[in-house]
């Protein structure tokens, strides 16, 4: 292998790849990573010269990243086609738009700077499974790489089309006034214009673009974000507060007396609004999201159903696309909207205009309408540090260990173990409907912990302590990032 080259085999994860630029990853690491890319591009598609869409996020130093795939791409004979400063669902949308034959987005969505990555995908509206990223990590690694004489071309405007094509469709009546909060991440020059477009009254929240992120991370699921919509909600009595991630794929919802609505309860409230006018419809959410949805009494009356699925944007998009649901919900604030209310792929922005339309549909205010829902008591998404090389191996453990107290009918908290779920890590849920869940995160070196009780807050407190003792005991665990 080249000396100078530098790219850590770990940074290929389950559905993307992250690294941290230049320690973990250099230039011409990417380079090889364009190199794998396009081989595999060529490998599925069949085709000499595969058509692939390429943007990048507002990082420092993302340009210069996207650049060097840019190299790699063309090396094997792809033709390709950068659309310039973009959202990750911008670039999923080129896909249809331009009709391209595969995507790849330089972005680390909401990780701290210094973290680079590539979203990628061949099949339009769908990123890499972990089988495609297990196999494109064979062909950079091994250097397994295709030749061929490529060519770059700039698309411009595309911003315009994407940011018209979701205005057009998505008209409101009601002057709804949303604080827009972006972190000074991309979604900073996307969201404000769409959302005054479509007749929002727009107050901005860090939307100038800002690579050191001065205030916090873009990210929906940090607190000190959500605390600061919260604050500026209250501050221009806004009837909703939106927070966007770095590349735009996620959102997170704040009502208008200031309180965050966990994404799960979001998509809860939209499955119902669709549930009337789509019948039978099936919708996907994933094993962090809230017990609420099964037996929920407006789904149920229109015969929806629903099913959990693996925690992870490729997992959720690709069943919504299987099982032909008509929407996929992500606790974490991905949302994926199938035809006829999208292309499948998530998109934060598009999710915030579904809420703009369950507000411009009924007379009542946001807090009034998730108050509709039965009361949980949630936890958040609580992730302590465990190392990559043990991570899963620390998950089976646990499978087996919880496993073994639902068959010994041994109680927490007083509570039996009624159900083990275990399509991603295990999810262990009660007689009450409490539940709690461990996993492996697919892209941190950690673990992802969530409890929920629609019973008190007490009992969620007491599984997560439950959790916690199981998860000392392994002597693999580290600092959490957040605990309750």
């Amino acid at each position: 292998m080249n000396q100078s080259l530098k790219i850590d085999p770990y940074g290929f994860r389950e559905y993307d790849a992250r690294w941290l630029y230049d320690k973990d990853i250099n230039a011409e690491g990417i380079t090889n990573l364009g190199k794998g890319l396009g081989t595999q591009i060529i490998e599925h598609t069949k085709l000499k010269n595969p058509r692939v869409i390429v943007g990048h996020d507002y990082r420092s130093y993302s340009e210069e990243i996207k650049t060097a795939l840019k190299k790699g791409l063309i090396s094997t004979g792809c033709f390709v086609e950068d659309i310039g400063l973009s959202l990750s669902p911008m670039v999923y949308f080129a896909q249809f738009k331009l009709e391209s034959d595969a995507v790849a987005m330089v972005t680390a969505s909401h990780n701290e700077n210094g973290w680079t990555g590539v979203k990628m995908g061949i099949k339009k509206g769908l990123t890499h499974t972990p089988e495609e990223m297990k196999e494109l990590k064979e062909i950079t690694i091994n250097e397994k790489f295709t030749k061929g004489e490529g060519q770059i071309k700039d698309v411009n405007n595309f911003q315009e089309i994407y940011k018209n094509d979701l205005i057009q469709k998505n008209k409101i009546n009601k002057k709804i006034k949303a604080v827009v909060a972006c972190g000074n991440g991309t979604a900073g020059i996307f969201a404000p214009d769409i959302l005054k477009g479509i007749g929002c009254e727009v107050i901005e929240l860090d939307c100038n673009l800002d690579w050191t992120f001065p205030k916090y991370n873009p990210n929906p699921e940090d607190l000190e974000m959500l605390h600061e919509i919260s604050k500026a909600v209250k501050e221009n009595n806004a009837d909703i507060g939106f927070g966007f991630d770095g590349d735009g794929d996620r959102v997170g919802v704040i009502d208008n007396k200031g309180n965050e609505i966990f994404s799960d309860k979001i998509g809860l409230l939209i499955a119902r609004n669709l549930s009337s006018n789509h019948k039978n419809s099936k919708f996907i959410v994933d094993v962090k999201s809230t017990g609420l949805y099964t037996n929920d009494k407006i789904l149920n009356k229109n015969q929806c159903k629903t099913i959990y699925w693996k925690t992870g944007h490729s997992h959720i998009k690709r069943k919504v696309y299987n099982e032909k649901a008509l929407a996929g919900f992500e606790k974490s604030g991905h949302f994926f909207f199938n035809k006829p209310l999208g292309y499948g792929y998530d998109d934060g922005i598009n999710s915030a205009i579904q809420v703009c339309h369950l507000l411009d549909k009924q007379e009542k205010k946001m807090h009034e309408i998730i108050n509709e829902l039965p009361i949980t008591y949630q936890s958040p998404t609580m992730a302590p540090f465990c190392k990559d090389e043990v991570k899963y191996q620390v998950v089976d453990d646990l499978v087996k260990k919880i496993e073994e107290i639902k068959d010994k009918k041994i109680k927490i908290d007083n509570q039996q173990i009624k159900e083990v779920l275990t399509v991603n890590g295990v999810r262990f849920s009660f007689e009450d409907g409490s539940w709690g869940l461990i996993r492996a995160s697919s892209n941190k070196p950690s673990l992802v912990i969530v409890t929920e009780s629609p019973t008190s807050n007490e009992r969620k407190i007491n599984i997560f302590k439950f959790i916690d003792d199981i998860l000392q005991k392994t002597g693999e665990i580290g600092e959490y990032d957040q605990k309750m």
